[in-house]
């Protein structure tokens, strides 16, 4: 039976989840639908704002899991930087400048990056390892679920307020994740654990891998290329869907755009759910595979219809391969590293190669688009997609091994073996 204090400290991870669902991942298109529209920005100088910020973004990702691998201030950094997104949110009504709007979503872009890691470290050091399957697929149903959330108040809250509405929505969101991170119980955090080492090893004497063995790790080195392969082909496919939609039906392209984006994030939610009850069952590969198979399906289904309402089913599926990809990435990533004290850095860095593969993705798909037309560019998105899903068939093994698995489920395996002592179903795959 679960102590007061685990569901206090359960109940505050949910929380943090959920506010930060949409802080984490910044203004985004709102940024850029406030800019056109009262400050009369031109299309070049807001593209250039939302670049420079992602690229802020993606070279710190690495750097930022470094910082929550060393440090035992882990609540504190995510405060500082909720922190420095809602002062972000706060100020934008006040300033219309180039360099000053600039800074500020770089600022943001740069605090933004802690969240991952950390909400993962927080997780793994207050759970250890055997039970962070389930508390990872509880925190992406939660992120999800904020997700959806988050979009249907933007969407209300501009309808009736104006652009401006959201940027008080998100600071609001940001404000409420420093109070869920600050319920969470500071000595229930093993900050060992949280970066990676094996607890049942003695502590004081570990000390972190080099970086120079995690690079040539090779597992590790290929779910990278995957994940980096995987968001190439999956970052273009909902802007590309919007597109089409707007040469269908200019006055439906937006709020079908939305209800893609709203539908998707709640079918993520038994997705993500599903992931963290059964991935010590089933192994993680199974589940991995299961995601991966559905981004080049989503590619060739897209070129055999026009039909708006066509389009928009087809997106619904990114809520299986999306779902099912964000809730085993920490899961893989904590297997590959566990005992070497880089797990946050290691799941920062993949981060920055899949972050990469998706800032890549709409200038090939745009380049593809320009040449061929859209049923070349989502044919070239599912190809990539299809070479994600045979790299990881082919050269990633399966992560979960026995110390993984938690100890009800091995002596329920124990007692379904035969007289001789070896399981009548085969070894965990």
């Amino acid at each position: 039976m679960n102590s007061p204090s685990d569901v206090r400290n359960n109940r505050s991870l949910d929380g943090l989840n959920f506010f930060l669902a949409d802080v984490r991942d910044g203004l985004g298109p709102y940024l850029a639908i406030y800019l056109l529209a009262v400050h009369k920005w031109d299309p070049a100088s807001i593209g250039l704002v939302m670049t420079l910020a992602g690229i802020a973004a993606l070279v710190t990702q690495t750097p930022a899991g470094a910082l929550i691998d060393r440090t035992r201030s882990k609540r504190l950094v995510v405060i500082v930087a909720a922190l420095l997104v809602t002062a972000g949110c706060l100020v934008l009504p006040f300033i219309h400048s180039f360099t000053w709007v600039l800074v500020t979503q770089a600022l943001s872009a740069i605090a933004g990056s802690v969240f991952a890691p950390a909400i993962a470290a927080i997780s793994l050091g207050i759970t250890g390892h055997k039970a962070f399957t389930r508390r990872t697929g509880r925190n992406e149903t939660w992120n999800h679920a904020g997700n959806a959330c988050a979009a249907l108040l933007a969407g209300g809250f501009s309808w009736l307020f104006g652009p401006i509405a959201v940027f008080y929505l998100m600071a609001f969101m940001a404000l409420a994740s420093i109070v869920a991170v600050a319920l969470v119980d500071a000595s229930a955090i093993d900050h060992d654990v949280a970066r990676g080492f094996n607890p049942d090893h003695e502590q004081s004497h570990e000390q972190p891998s080099g970086l120079a063995l995690l690079l040539s790790h090779r597992p590790l080195l290929t779910f990278a290329i995957c994940c980096g392969l995987f968001h190439l082909a999956n970052a273009a496919m909902l802007p590309l869907v919007s597109q089409k939609l707007s040469q269908i039906d200019v006055h439906l392209a937006t709020p079908l755009t939305s209800a893609c984006i709203v539908a998707a994030q709640l079918v993520m939610v038994p997705v993500a759910w599903l992931v963290g009850a059964k991935a010590d069952d089933w192994g993680r590969k199974p589940l991995l595979l299961a995601g991966f198979i559905i981004l080049p399906l989503r590619g060739v289904l897209y070129v055999l219809s026009d039909n708006p309402y066509w389009l928009v089913g087809v997106q619904l599926l990114d809520g299986i391969g999306a779902g099912a990809f964000g809730a085993l990435l920490p899961l893989v990533v904590k297997d590959l590293t566990q005992g070497t004290g880089r797990f946050n850095v290691s799941l920062g860095a993949i981060s920055t190669v899949f972050g990469l593969g998706a800032a890549l993705s709409n200038g090939l798909a745009g380049w593809v688009v320009e040449a061929a037309g859209y049923s070349a560019a989502f044919l070239t998105l599912a190809a990539i997609a299809a070479a994600a899903f045979l790299l990881l068939w082919l050269a990633v093994p399966e992560t979960l091994s026995a110390d993984n698995v938690p100890e009800q489920q091995r002596r329920e395996q124990a007692d379904d073996t035969d007289g001789q002592g070896q399981p009548e179903h085969g070894p965990i795959p």
